[in-house]
């Protein structure tokens, strides 16, 4: 007969629940532990890298910029007076000299003005001329008139003596001899008053002269204004050198107003360059520092590099930039021409015993990066943390994190941000 067992259903219901907590045990460790590990490490090809090995030695800070070439000798070409573009007789890109005639300006107005500044000074002229002929007729009136007393004072003085010997003698009376004597006196007073009346006219003569002069110059003045303007109507370059650029717009048929720029000159064969240097990178640069031009030119024994110095820094930013101009040592390859487009480094200072890598594509001065540093095995790539220091052009300072002899890359890696590890194929 079967016997009946007590608590059966409750023992299997207990070995139930043990299983299920043991296998949601489990399944939560195993989740926990997968959440633990790390990706695998992701392949990348070797070849599409940029390695390199921190090195310890001297290195060179530089900053650089692109920019072009400037004549240093430039010189505006203005209009000298209002007037109409009649001709332009010399285009850009050719060679002048200071009395070449670039371009021709009419103004019939200002050729006017001349014809009468002429007849004016011309009338005052003549007008001076014939107040002098005047004037010398009435001297030499008053001189004759004076010429003439002293005539007749010569003659009374030998009456008079005549008479005095006669009166002597007693042949004749004492009131001859003294009426000879009296006619003396008076002659030698009209005679002093006639040379007086001379001098006093010439100098009232030299007045009126001087007057009239100042007229004479004052017309001429005006005239010779008058025709210097109209001689500035031919616009002269003023510059030997290269005509370099006519202002927009310049054409014939145009009016001008006087100070209106007409065009440039400039000397091709004494140039500088401009280089714009980025804000961030421009407070090291200084007067005076070495600075190396690549021109991208070659032949005639040169391979485009010009050597120069820094020899002015703009005060102002634009677009991010400040514009350092570099004064240029020794001969220009052959090509090198103004508004060539050029690549320029500034030498900020020389450090003689640093550890230094190439520097990398966020490699800023003074910050702290992860960068993969290659494994000894050359197999795998591990990510390291990194602080820099002074950054040149294309190397830069390491002050923690690498030794001397690491590789790292120095690729753009933001990619693989969320590896620790690459795996170099």
């Amino acid at each position: 007969m079967d016997i009946q067992r007590k608590n059966v259903g409750k023992r299997k219901a207990i070995r139930w629940t043990v299983s299920i907590l043991v296998i949601l045990g489990l399944g939560v460790g195993i989740t926990y532990a997968l959440s633990r590990l790390k990706p695998a490490a992701p392949g990348v090809p070797m070849s599409t890298l940029w390695p390199d090995v921190v090195k310890r030695g001297p290195m060179i800070r530089e900053v650089s910029g692109i920019g072009t070439l400037v004549p240093e000798d430039t010189m505006v070409i203005p209009a000298q007076t209002n007037g109409r573009i009649e001709r332009i007789l010399i285009q850009p890109g050719n060679a002048v000299r200071a009395d070449s005639v670039v371009m021709i300006l009419t103004s019939p107005e200002l050729e006017t003005d001349l014809k009468t500044a002429e007849y004016q000074a011309k009338s005052a002229e003549a007008d001076y001329q014939n107040l002098k002929a005047t004037l010398q007729k009435e001297q030499l009136t008053l001189q004759s008139v004076a010429s003439q007393t002293q005539a007749d004072l010569s003659t009374a003085k030998l009456q008079a003596d005549r008479d005095q010997q006669l009166l002597k003698n007693g042949l004749i009376s004492d009131i001859d001899a003294k009426i000879s004597t009296e006619k003396v006196k008076q002659l030698e007073a009209q005679a002093a008053f006639q040379v007086q009346s001379v001098e006093v006219t010439k100098s009232a003569d030299a007045a009126q002269l001087a007057a009239q002069q100042t007229k004479v110059d004052q017309f001429r003045g005006q005239y010779e204004l008058k025709k210097s303007q109209v001689d500035q109507l031919q616009i002269r370059a003023g510059f030997s050198g290269m005509l370099e650029a006519l202002a927009t717009p310049v054409e014939a048929g145009q009016n001008v107003t006087a100070g209106t720029a007409l065009g440039k000159v400039a000397q091709p064969t004494h140039l500088k360059a401009e280089l714009k240097i980025a804000e961030t990178q421009v407070k090291d640069v200084a007067i005076g520092q070495l600075a190396s031009i690549d021109t991208r030119l070659s032949g005639g024994g040169s391979n485009g590099l010009i050597e120069g110095r820094v020899s002015r820094i703009d005060t102002s930013i634009i677009n991010g930039t400040v514009t350092v101009d570099v004064a240029l040592k020794g001969a220009l390859p052959p090509g090198a021409r103004p508004d060539l487009s050029v690549d320029g480094k500034i030498q900020l200072e020389k450090l003689d015993d640093v550890v230094y890598v190439g520097r990398p594509v966020f490699g800023q001065q003074d910050s702290t990066v992860q960068l993969f540093k290659v494994d000894a095995d050359g197999k795998y790539a591990t990510k390291v943390k990194v602080t820099f220091g002074k950054a040149s052009v294309n190397t830069i300072e390491v002050r923690a994190g690498l030794n001397v002899g690491d590789r790292v890359i120095l690729s753009d890696m933001s990619a693989y941000d969320a590896y620790d590890r690459i795996k170099l194929e």
